[in-house]
This record gives C-alpha cells, sequence and structure tokens, in this order.
C-alpha cells in the first residue's frame, strides 16, 4: 500500500509540475522522427496538389485551344459565320453555358486539400523557440566538442562525413539567432562562416551587406576594433547609403584613435587571419567546471591511470546469494575505485528496451529538475532531454526490471521513484548536477516523505555514435553508453552525509539518439540493508 501511494503522490507531484508541451521538441529525438513522417505526408499532399493544379491547367488549355479554333473561324467571316443557324446556336450556348463551365473550373481551387493538411499539422510544427533552442543544440556542440563552424557547415563531424550541409543562409540565421541572445562570441562564429562561403561564390538570399552589418558589430563587441573597422569599410563599400554603417564607422574609429592615445600605442592594421574557433576567448558562464566537464566530454583529462587502473576488478554479482540470481548472476565491472562505481553488463535485454521506449514515447515532456528552495520540479537550461516516468504496475517488464535492480543493489526500491525513461535530442545534455539534495535544500524530497536520495541506477538503452557519455568532473572519469548495462554509484556516505565527489554530467549527444532509464533509490527502507557507519564518510 506504501509503495502505490508513493507512486500515485510521485505521479502527482510530476503531472501539477510539469506539463506537455510542443514546445522544444528538438529535445527528444523520439519525438523529432515524428517530424521525418509528418514532413514526408506534407510533400505527398503538396505533389497532390502540384498534380490536381496541372490537371486544371490541362483541362484550360484545352478549353483555350478549342475556343481558339473557333474564335479563328467565327472573326474572320462575322456575319457569313452567324449566317449558319448552327453557328448562331453554338455562339448562344457558348456564351451561356460553356463559358460558365469554364468560369467554374478556373474557380475550382485545388490547394484547399493541400492548405486543410497543413493546418492539420501545424499544430505539431516547431516554433521560433524551437528553432532557436535547436541553433542553441549547435553551439553547444561546437563548444563542448571544439568544432569549427565549417566542419558543420560542410557535414564533418567526428566519426561521420554526410550530405547535411548549411547553406550561407543557414549559417547567417544561426548567427543571427546568437546575435539576437547578445551571444557575440557564436554570432562572429557564424556570420563569418556565411561570409566566408558567399565570399567563395556560393548563391544566397541574404546580401552581403546584411552578413557585413551583423558581423562588424558582434566583432566591435567582442572588443576587435581594428576588424570591426575593416569590416564596415567593406560594408561602406558595397553599400555608401546604408543607414548605420557610415555612423558606426566614424564611432569605430573615434574610440580606437581614444584607445591607442591612452595606452600610447600606433595603429595596427587588423589582423588579416580569418576568424575561427579560438581567435576570441569564449566569455566565462554560470559553470566553475565548464572547462574539465567539457575536457572529459571529449574524451581528454582522463585520470585513470595504470595504479588507479589495477585496482578495477570484475566479477560475477549474485545479489548476496539472491535465489533470482543465483543461476544467472550479473556481470559486474569496475569502472572506478572511489567513490565506487560499478557497470553490469546484460542489464537489460532488447525486448526490455523496446517495450520501456514504447511505454515512454507517448508520454515524453520536457526533463525537469527539482527546484532546491520549493521541492517542486521545473525545467531548466541546463538539463536539455525529454523524459517519462513509468510505474511498475504499468506493465510486468517494468515490474521485473524494478525487481531485478532491488536484487543487484540489496536495497529496496519500494522507497524508490518511478522509473524516470529519457531521450537526448539535438545537443541533448544534463549539465554537472548532484542527484541527491545537499543541507541548503531540506525541503528538494520533502513531499516524497522517503529521505534523500541514496543511491542512482543508470541504464543506458541505447549507444551513441559520438558523445553522450556520463562524466564526474570532481575526480576524472568519463562513463561511455553501451546498449543493454547500467552503472550504479552510491550518493550518500552510510552517515548519510553526501558524496560531493558524485557531482556529474550527461554530455551533449553529438551524433545518435541517446535513451536511458534511471531509478534514484531513497533512504527509507534502508536502515537494515545498508546500514549506517561509525564516521561521517564510511
Amino acid at each position: 500500500m506504501r509503495k502505490f501511494l508513493s507512486s500515485v503522490l510521485w505521479a502527482l507531484l510530476f503531472c501539477c509540475c510539469c506539463r506537455t508541451s510542443q514546445a522544444e521538441i528538438f529535445t527528444s529525438i523520439s519525438q523529432m522522427t515524428d517530424l521525418i513522417y509528418t514532413e514526408k505526408e506534407l510533400v505527398q499532399s503538396l505533389r497532390d496538389y502540384i498534380k490536381a493544379e496541372e490537371s486544371k491547367l490541362a483541362a484550360v488549355k484545352s478549353w483555350a485551344n478549342k475556343l481558339d479554333a473557333v474564335t479563328k473561324v467565327s472573326t474572320s467571316d462575322p456575319e457569313g459565320y452567324l449566317a449558319h443557324p448552327v453557328n448562331a446556336y453554338k455562339l448562344v450556348k457558348r456564351l451561356n453555358t460553356e463559358w460558365s463551365e469554364l468560369e467554374t473550373l478556373v474557380l475550382q481551387n485545388p490547394s484547399d486539400g493541400f492548405i486543410s493538411n497543413m493546418s492539420t499539422h501545424r499544430q505539431y510544427f516547431p516554433d521560433e523557440e524551437d528553432e532557436t533552442g535547436a541553433a542553441k543544440a549547435l553551439m553547444r556542440l561546437q563548444d563542448t566538442y571544439q568544432l569549427d563552424s565549417e566542419a558543420f557547415s560542410r557535414g564533418k563531424l567526428p566519426g561521420m562525413h554526410s550530405q547535411a550541409l548549411l547553406t550561407v543562409d543557414d549559417c547567417f540565421d544561426m548567427g543571427k539567432t546568437a546575435y539576437n541572445e547578445a551571444d557575440y562570441y557564436h554570432a562572429v562564429l557564424w556570420l563569418q562562416q556565411a561570409l566566408k562561403q558567399l565570399d567563395t561564390g556560393e548563391e544566397a538570399e541574404v546580401p552581403k551587406s546584411d552578413i557585413l552589418d551583423y558581423l562588424s558589430y558582434s566583432v566591435y563587441q567582442m572588443g576587435d576594433l581594428p576588424r570591426a573597422i575593416e569590416l564596415t569599410r567593406r560594408l561602406v563599400a558595397i553599400d555608401s547609403s546604408h543607414e548605420r554603417a557610415g555612423g558606426n564607422l566614424r564611432y569605430f574609429e573615434r574610440l580606437l584613435t581614444k584607445q591607442l592615445n591612452e595606452m600610447n600605442q600606433e595603429y595596427q592594421p587588423a589582423s588579416e587571419e580569418p576568424i575561427q574557433l579560438g581567435t576570441y576567448s569564449r566569455p566565462k558562464d554560470h559553470l566553475p567546471e565548464r572547462e574539465a566537464y567539457e575536457s572529459l566530454c571529449r574524451g581528454e583529462g582522463l585520470q585513470l591511470n595504470d595504479v588507479r587502473r589495477s585496482r578495477l576488478f570484475c566479477r560475477y554479482q549474485d545479489g548476496n546469494r539472491n535465489p533470482r540470481l543465483l543461476l544467472k548472476p550479473m556481470k559486474e565491472e569496475d569502472e572506478w575505485d572511489s567513490p565506487h562505481i560499478v557497470r553490469y553488463l546484460e542489464m537489460l535485454s532488447d525486448e526490455e528496451i523496446e517495450k520501456i521506449k514504447e511505454l515512454a514515447r507517448p508520454r515524453l515532456a520536457r526533463a525537469t529538475v527539482r527546484d532546491p528552495k520549493t521541492g517542486v520540479l521545473t525545467t531548466a537550461n541546463y538539463r536539455v532531454s525529454k523524459s517519462a516516468w513509468l510505474e511498475g504496475e504499468e506493465d510486468p517488464i517494468i515490474e521485473r526490471v524494478n525487481q531485478r535492480i532491488q536484487d543487484i543493489t540489496g536495497l529496496t526500491v519500494d522507497t524508490a521513484e518511478l522509473l524516470q525513461v529519457a531521450n537526448y535530442g539535438v545537443g541533448g545534455q544534463y549539465e554537472p548536477h548532484f542527484d541527491f539534495s545537499r543541507k541548503d535544500e531540506p525541503d528538494a524530497f520533502k513531499r516524497l516523505g522517503t529521505g534523500n536520495r541514496v543511491a542512482t541506477f543508470l541504464n543506458y538503452m541505447t549507444d551513441v555514435e559520438a558523445g553522450g557519455a556520463t562524466v564526474f568532473p570532481d575526480f576524472g572519469a568519463a562513463i561511455w553508453p553501451r546498449k543493454g548495462t547500467a552503472v550504479f554509484w552510491y550518493n550518500l556516505f552510510r552517515s548519510g552525509e553526501g558524496d560531493y565527489r558524485t557531482r556529474h554530467a550527461a554530455c551533449p549527444v553529438l551524433v545518435g539518439s541517446k535513451w536511458v532509464s534511471n531509478k534514484w533509490i531513497h533512504e527509507r527502507g534502508q536502515e537494515f540493508r545498508r546500514p549506517c557507519g561509525l564516521t561521517e564518510v564510511d
């Protein structure tokens, strides 16, 4: 009964605090695949419309040809033509009946079906927020994996080369998105790429003057006055009547002169080196371990040395002679020694994975985090994915997975949260965070009444072609997704104190679709399963 009430309470909390919306559909690859089929249906609808228009036009042409032949004869000798009573009758009939039929044909609108289909699907279309989010996701990938704009533009991502190319207009829109967010660092990178492609002769709708206008001001915002002046001069040269260019140029020149006089320096012309990744320093943000986190995502800065590796082992885990694991124990591998992180092989079968995904897909909603002050679930920019919560009673497979987690860990899942399933979309990530609540967050799990999150059990349900690692910046570990495996670690010491070393992150997915499911296990009910230690850090 307690388990049922806990499940109901958790579901109510989730439903109250997290609404399912079409916004930010880019955060889930699973939901974005629906857009692929929507677009395919719209293309077929468009072809049907074109066919209907062509059929209508062919009919109108047939009418025109027939009437053209008639009028050539009738106008050559009007009186002679009308002298024949049949011709007189047919003229009256044509003007009274046939031209009316032609008018009806011309007034037919074959676009009605296409417009109706568009209207039906439009409610599922991405909106402006989605487009901005998708653009930011590309920039996030660019930063994390140190990819220049040209790599993206030409489809040259690590381990693959595709025909997914970005045009001049695409690059300009990327730059403009960053510009509108006052993100001049990324604006410069993408506007420079747009200008580069335009200068090589690529056709575009956006005029060069617009690119130079946005680029010159963005460069100025990055503190590079000589280059801002050079770009503005190029703008004035191709559009001397530009409403801002002249004023900006004079302002930039005065400002540069003032700076040089104050520093007693001589003017140095702008660098002829093209703007690229590393030309300007990326602004600092809210995340203190940003550099370490992103390095680990790239597979750099790993602290798994030979000494530590010698302390890692693999073994068969029977859950302290649990009857369900005696005949088929779990294969357990050490991923890290301290804090102890283990990986279980063959945790989920392909059948179980597909069933979990099938149950989760209809209810995927923007993943939330718990507000540390109020305990209420809310969305956050540092967690970009979509998730769903599954109860054990929904399907025998969910109950079986929950039981397996309990058997392996020796911890009760009666007080655990529901199985959370997450799908990461374009640039999907979860920046460094703690799974447990800290002392300054006393109400984080108060409504659940099950204590803090003592442990995390994380299932990987897909392989990921590139990116998507789980990293621990504090001690330099990176764990890569492997389909069907799971990782497990304790968030709390036996004393109940939080293990701050377990701060971790889900790296952005560079290529592929990442599905995971996790079980957050709580303190209540573990009193005899994991007794308290004698010291704070036992």
